[in-house]
């Protein structure tokens, strides 16, 4: 009953506004209570990897490097994981958080785009479907590095950041294979055009005929396109050579392997040795999440990477009704496969529920936007057999069993340059090109509605462009197209290769710099040595051709006031000379009009407008070193913590600082180019021997360790240092040993 009296009905509505104030109060803190735990709590766990016994011995260096041993391949793997995340825990915590799609969770809105993209690309039903299909050694070795990621997080449990996420088995190690590898080939262009409903990019391959437009284009530093392989996928590079014995000075085989990759993140590399006592013995490097080397050498052979851009994406345009609900295929209507996901976004303490639908059609993965809907069909969707394929050539033992894995064509994109200890050396263009059936416009927006136009297999190995060796006594690539592998008469001819496969046919100014160079060299003494190779490795030259003659011509045409700013930048760039290597007054003024320029050219985009180049590059330099002309050396720089080192050679050369982040003090800090570099060389006898070098040291994320930056100088001062990959050799350089693993 309502109280009586002459404030009672003013009394009780202030006292119910109290309670409604305090149950709102209270409801909403058990709402932001709920926000900040119910994610770990609905998020599922997986089962650990069966229980086993492990033990691996890992030896560091001087260096720090990591030299793992083991009594099985397992074992290795188990102290290759355990041993990287000593060095590295925070980005072996991301990979996996990644690979759980869980990562926008861990690091907020910026892995919700990557979290979407598992869903989108359904990598977990990947992996529940050809997962058991592996072969066991493979999944063993799977299971040894999930049990010693688990080992180390369940050890140092202050280090990890989200509530469970360990353990991890060996189908997470997997995921994040299949979730990465689209995207060394370009799959991110085509999904985010089609998710903010813009043009589709241009399609890997060859560069076809047309106006291309010009465009604003900010020289210094765009915003970073975030991807499961790390920012700026469309600029990951590299250049790779072999030289036979027969065209070396000392009757050496050489490969040198020179990746462009990004200093940090998860797909930076990290140096490791392995050996196990069932024939795995390695030197090279991996990226984290992985339990194998990508490239490097064993005793009888070794191999590099380079990105290769062929078309290997296609997008279909499907016929749906009016509740997109299905899509026409072959004369009937098929349900368009729905599935609600939740990203989990973390903002500040709270964890954010944000729902999305993921479609897909007998095509592949599907998006609809205001366009209408569009399958995406890509080079080894729904396979795993890329962790088979690298496995099986790190134990390969001679050309033949190596070739033998290649042919297994797990690897969906990338370029393989090939040396052994019997002299053989060779470029294999290696891709999973469909088996695209004439009569459709594949560079184009397919029709979905017939299955004429859904390839279904790809052709065989044998049909890889490759060149073994060539009269030329060397192989090279850096990103070019394979057609131009070796010296001049060693050219593939593209007549050889069907069009509908989409190789491409471009240069970039470091294939073109390094055939000169290779060809100098040949000219001049008719051999290729130790001494030449180093000279051609650090090059940092431009070779007035192609698209940069093209771009410097534009800024000399332009019409400028006298005495300006500009027409003194202008007459600078005119006594250039071509060479990045910090010595010239126009150095630094030549690297930074250069870059958008050079993005332009290798992402098959927009060409630049010159004069807005020219002013904000001038703009730059005024504000923060009051001159147009400073030192390259002083305004490219490689930063590591406490260590401020200066750099040379820029976007396109051979000695590459491809990418960089503007500081506070406007000097440009290289975040991406030279990354792992390593030599390896056979002697007359077949002995190997190999030397290598990072950008900071063993442990990029660890500021406290003596590997934090060790190697920075030496990186700078273009040196290398030695591997021991002999484990007698390691024994007289053992700067630590322990041994990890669980009880026998």
């Amino acid at each position: 009953m309502r109280p009586k009296g002459p404030h009672s009905g003013k009394d009780y509505r202030v006292k119910l506004l109290k309670r409604l104030g305090l149950t709102l109060l209270l409801l909403s803190a058990v709402i932001l209570v709920g926000l900040m735990i119910w994610e770990p709590l609905t998020s599922e766990g997986v089962e650990p990897p069966p229980e086993r016994s492990y033990e691996a011995r890992i030896v560091r260096d001087e260096f720090g490097v990591p030299h793992i041993f083991g009594k099985t391949d397992a074992d290795v793997a188990y102290g290759v994981a355990y041993a990287h995340a000593e060095d590295d825990f925070a980005t072996l915590q991301e990979v996996s958080a990644m690979s759980r799609g869980r990562l926008a969770t861990l690091n907020g809105a910026d892995g919700a785009a990557i979290d979407y993209v598992a869903a989108l690309l359904d990598v977990a039903g990947t992996v529940a479907r050809k997962y058991d299909d592996l072969p066991e050694d493979v999944r063993l070795l799977l299971d040894g590095y999930a049990s010693g990621l688990n080992a180390y997080a369940e050890e140092h449990p202050d280090e990890v950041e989200l509530s469970n996420l360990f353990p991890v088995n060996g189908k997470d190690i997997a995921r994040g294979f299949v979730l990465r590898s689209p995207f060394f080939f370009g799959l991110n262009g085509p999904i985010q055009a089609l998710v903010e409903n813009k043009d589709l990019p241009r399609e890997g391959g060859p560069v076809l005929a047309g106006p291309i437009e010009e465009k604003s284009i900010h020289p210094l530093s765009d915003d970073k396109v975030i991807t499961p392989v790390g920012p700026d996928p469309d600029e990951n590079g590299s250049n790779a050579y072999a030289v036979a014995p027969e065209r070396s000075s000392d009757n050496r085989t050489r490969l040198i392997s020179n990746s462009h990759q990004p200093l940090r993140g998860n797909v930076a590399w990290y140096e490791l040795v392995v050996h196990s006592e069932e024939g795995w013995d390695f030197a090279g490097a991996n990226f984290p999440g992985s339990p194998f080397p990508f490239l490097g050498h064993n005793k009888y052979l070794g191999w590099t990477n380079t990105v290769n851009r062929p078309d290997l994406i296609d997008i279909y345009k499907l016929i749906v009704n009016q509740t997109r609900s299905q899509y026409q295929f072959d004369g009937a209507w098929e349900p368009l496969q729905k599935k609600r996901v939740w990203l989990k976004i973390k903002f500040g303490p709270l964890v954010i529920p944000y729902p999305q639908t993921v479609y897909r059609s007998i095509h592949g993965p599907v998006i609809l936007n205001d366009s209408g809907a569009f399958a995406i069909r890509y080079a080894g969707m729904d396979q795993l057999d890329m962790l088979t394929q690298y496995f099986r050539i790190n134990k390969a033992r001679n050309f033949e069993e190596w070739q033998a894995a290649m042919a297994g064509q797990g690897v969906p994109a990338t370029n393989f340059v090939y040396a052994d200890a019997k002299g053989n050396i060779g470029l294999f263009y290696n891709a999973m090109f469909p088996d695209r059936a004439p009569g459709f416009d594949w560079r184009t927006v397919l029709p979905g509605d017939t299955s004429k136009a859904v390839w279904q297999q790809t052709l065989p190995f044998s049909r890889v462009p490759a060149l073994i060796n060539p009269d030329s006594g060397y192989v090279m690539n850096a990103n070019n197209t394979p057609y131009t592998a070796a010296g001049p008469g060693d050219e593939l001819s593209p007549d050889n290769y069907s069009p509908l496969m989409g190789i491409e046919n471009d240069e970039t100014n470091r294939s073109l710099r390094s055939i000169v160079l290779f060809e100098e060299a040949i000219a001049n003494s008719g051999k290729i040595g130790e001494a030449e190779i180093r000279r051609i490795k650090y090059d940092t030259g431009y070779e007035q051709a192609g698209y940069a003659k093209d771009w410097m011509d534009r800024i000399a045409a332009l019409e400028l006031d006298q005495d300006s700013d500009l027409q003194k930048a202008q007459a600078l760039l005119a006594s250039w000379d071509w060479d990045l290597d910090g010595e010239g007054a126009a150095d630094a003024l030549a690297l930074m009009v250069l870059r958008p320029a050079n993005k332009a050219h290798y992402q098959r985009g927009e060409i630049p407008d010159a004069r807005e180049i020219l002013q904000e590059t001038v703009d730059h330099l005024n504000q923060y070193f009051d001159r147009i002309d400073p030192p390259m050396k002083e305004v490219l720089r490689l930063r590591q913590g406490e260590v401020d080192l200066p750099l040379d050679g820029g976007n396109d050369t051979i000695r590459a600082s491809t990418l960089w982040d503007v500081d506070d003090d406007g000097r440009l800090s290289v975040r991406h180019g030279d990354s792992f570099i390593m030599f390896v060389e056979w002697d007359t006898d077949g002995k190997v021997n190999s030397r290598s070098i990072q950008p900071f040291g063993a442990a990029t994320t660890r500021p406290d360790s003596p590997h934090y930056t060790d190697q920075m100088q030496l990186f700078v001062d273009h040196k290398l240092k030695p591997v021991h990959f002999d484990p007698e050799d390691l024994e007289q350089h053992k700067a630590s040993e322990k041994v990890v693993g669980t009880a026998r």
